[in-house]
């Protein structure tokens, strides 16, 4: 009788108001329980440990209820009861458990889904509203609650390592994520630490394509999200159109020394695709090669010149002017001292073996090939930016590998961020006289804060001014957005190349160090003016994206590109002599009128053929010099077997190029002639790269023929 008066009493009390405190525990403590569910479900299908959802249910309610600062309170009754029946409401509603839904927000393990229906391309994926209109949830608002006491915490984006910190705000996280609340739950639940030597939870890859497709029909009132097979993005320039040299006789662009897409081609190839066209730059196909260009002999004047004029190949009626410049090659003992930033991409879509682990290996082996005295930096980002390494002595090289060795990908791509971080730290240990330079390496989009390529554009244009240059490495295939390599490489007085293979980071950042790392000149700009007497039109071979306007090249404040040491360049025009059949543009019916009597060249340049010149800054310097090369007959070879061997091999990558890129002016020229050319000028080829040219070719072929 006594406990029922007792709880008659009880029955007409007002339960206290629940303090914030206790509601952020009594809901963190749901939310473990649920993510303890969630993360222990060893089947792609059903529920946890194959359980009913009424059994989820009980097995979250009865370790919470047993907590001694709950149990047989009247608080647990009204803070913990509505948060299990959400979650109740939540596991039954459509017949589908809530893990789905942050599944479809891009947070699915490789593990989960290798268990699920692979997604095909254009297959269609559901995602219930909430999730894809980006609501904050109740589950959302308690990890934000619980979260909110905190002290800012380390992302779980390398191993924990008691010398390094970073921070990470969890609560900015769920409140400035763009993926929607699913995957804000996500992100926040990355933000754990992980336990002190023990590599942190396996991360969740973000990107959509990692996303299994519902086995289920579409229930009316969810949206449809198309699956993009293919999301590369590739700058849209179309090839150099043939010019008249009456009307417009002056040829301006930029250097480059970029190797990226001669590396995605062979990538595609090798795949067993052909390459997107507008993945083929013919210019960086060509300057992939090394090349035995006659070189300067001294650094007074860093480039030399060497000009061929021979008959094209795949037309009898035109000529190709070949031009090519070499470098000064600064001796190994005498380079500068190299201050680096690693600035690498961890998000979650670099949880791919030809990504994060091939960008390790990558930066292993450029730490292996320093000095002692160069210093290196680690910045990592995914969602935000982490300093993983302060400057540090190549001395320290083991203090160096251990933190590259700790990476582990986790997050969205926030590289805005990051790249202020590694500008900041390269101009913490800037080297006066040396080699400042933040590299790159990414597998695609920046997708948090300023992503546009012309927001990133603006941060590097500033930065460069502290003398600091920059180098893109891409990785991966699915992801790449090549356009903003280009971008951030072209404007940060930098280089961009595409990692696919560890023998291609062998090449870029080992053998080719001095040309990768150590600049020469800065702001290389060439100009061909070509003589109408004798040249009626003329065609730029590829460096379509380099383009100038003609006033550019004397204006020293037009950026254009840089050369590093032993570098080389090479240009090649197709050019129409006077009276060709070949010519295609009419003359101007009104141009003779203009000119009574006929002008005339001056005496001294009537047997040119054009006349090249270049301008370029030496390092530190902002006043260009000029290097001019007249072009006549005396650079004229009478028959392709006539040139030098290197100029033919180049001419037959050339000809590669376009064929990839579908330029009108080869269609006639089989890539049997192109192997053919290839093979008669390998050479030595002492690392291989021609002989892995001429399989490229007819992979093309064989590819060309389905």
């Amino acid at each position: 009788m006594t406990v029922d008066k007792e709880l008659e009493k009880l029955s007409r009390l007002t339960p206290p108001a629940a303090t914030p405190e206790a509601r952020a525990r009594a809901l963190a403590a749901a939310m473990q329980a649920f993510d303890a569910a969630e993360n222990n479900a060893p089947a792609a299908q059903g529920n946890a440990k194959g359980w009913r959802q009424s059994s989820i249910i009980n097995w979250i309610w009865s370790p919470v209820m047993n907590k001694k600062f709950l149990a047989g309170s009247a608080l647990a009754t009204l803070l913990v009861i509505p948060a299990a029946g959400y979650l109740a409401i939540e596991l039954t509603r459509n017949g589908s458990p809530i893990v789905d839904q942050t599944e479809i927000a891009g947070n699915l393990s490789k593990s989960e889904a290798s268990k699920q229906p692979a997604a095909t391309a254009g297959q269609p994926v559901t995602v219930a509203p909430q999730a894809a209109a980006g609501n904050n949830s109740l589950a959302e608002q308690s990890v934000a609650d619980a979260q909110a006491p905190r002290d800012k915490e380390a992302p779980a984006l390398a191993k924990p390592d008691a010398s390094q910190t970073s921070e990470f705000d969890a609560s900015a996280a769920l409140t400035n994520k763009p993926e929607g609340s699913a995957a804000a739950l996500g992100a926040a639940k990355r933000a754990a630490p992980a336990a002190p030597g023990i590599a942190p939870q396996r991360q969740f890859a973000e990107p959509m394509a990692a996303i299994a497709p519902s086995p289920a029909p579409p229930a009316e009132g969810r949206v449809q999200i198309q699956l993009d097979p293919d999301r590369e993005r590739f700058a849209n320039a179309a090839a150099n159109p043939i010019k008249s040299v009456a009307t417009d006789p002056v040829s301006t662009f930029s250097a480059d020394v970029d190797s990226a897409s001669y590396s995605f081609v062979r990538r595609s190839l090798t795949g067993g695709a052909m390459p997107d066209p507008q993945s083929v730059r013919v210019e960086e196909m060509i300057n992939y090669f090394p090349y035995d260009w006659p070189g300067p002999d001294n650094a007074d004047q860093p480039f030399k010149a060497t000009v061929t004029v021979m008959p094209t190949p795949w037309n009898h009626d035109t000529k190709l002017m070949h031009v090519a410049i070499k470098g000064f090659d600064i001796a190994p003992a005498t380079t500068p001292h190299a201050n680096l930033v690693f600035l690498i991409d961890v998000s979650g879509s670099m949880d791919e073996p030809d990504k994060l682990p091939l960008l390790k290996s990558a930066f292993r082996l450029l730490v292996n090939r320093l000095k002692p005295d160069d210093t290196v930096s680690i910045v990592t980002y995914a969602g935000n930016a982490g300093t993983v390494l302060q400057p540090t002595r190549v001395a320290e090289k083991s203090k160096i590998l251990s933190a590259i060795d700790r990476l582990e990908p986790g997050g969205s791509t926030g590289g805005a961020e990051g790249i202020e971080a590694a500008y900041d730290l390269a101009k913490q240990a800037f080297v006066k006289d040396g080699v400042n330079r933040v590299m790159l390496a990414t597998d695609g989009d920046f997708n948090v804060g300023p992503s546009s390529d012309e927001d990133l554009k603006r941060i590097i244009e500033e930065r460069r001014k502290d003398g600091i240059f920059l180098t893109v490495l891409g990785f991966g295939r699915g992801n790449l957005n090549d356009s903003l390599m280009q971008t951030l490489a072209q404007n940060g007085n930098g280089s961009a190349a595409y990692i696919d293979t560890l023998a291609e980071a062998q090449k870029t950042l080992v053998e080719e160090a001095g040309s990768t790392l150590f600049p020469i000149a800065s702001d290389v700009k060439f100009q061909v003016e070509f003589n109408p007497e004798r040249i009626a039109e003329y065609r730029l071979i590829g460096y379509e994206t380099r383009a100038l306007n003609r006033e550019d090249f004397n204006n020293d404040r037009v950026d254009a590109g840089d050369i590093g040491s032993g570098h080389s360049v090479t240009a090649i025009y197709e050019i129409t002599p006077k009276g060709s059949p070949a010519v295609m543009n009419d003359d101007l019916r009104y141009g003779a009128a203009d000119q009574v009597p006929p002008k005339t060249s001056d005496s001294a340049h009537q047997g040119e053929l054009a006349f090249v010149k270049m301008r370029y800054k030496r390092p530190g310097e902002d006043k260009s010099a000029l290097i001019t090369t007249p072009v006549n007959d005396g650079n004229a070879v009478a028959t392709v077997d006539a040139a030098p061997q290197d100029v033919r091999f180049s001419v037959a990558v050339a000809a590669f190029g376009q064929k990839l890129s579908h330029v009108a002016a080869v269609d006639t020229y089989s890539y049997q002639a192109i192997a053919d050319l290839a093979a008669a000028s390998r050479g030595t080829d002492a690392f291989g790269y021609r002989s892995d040219f001429l399989g490229l070719v007819r992979l093309a072929d064989g590819l060309s023929q389905r």
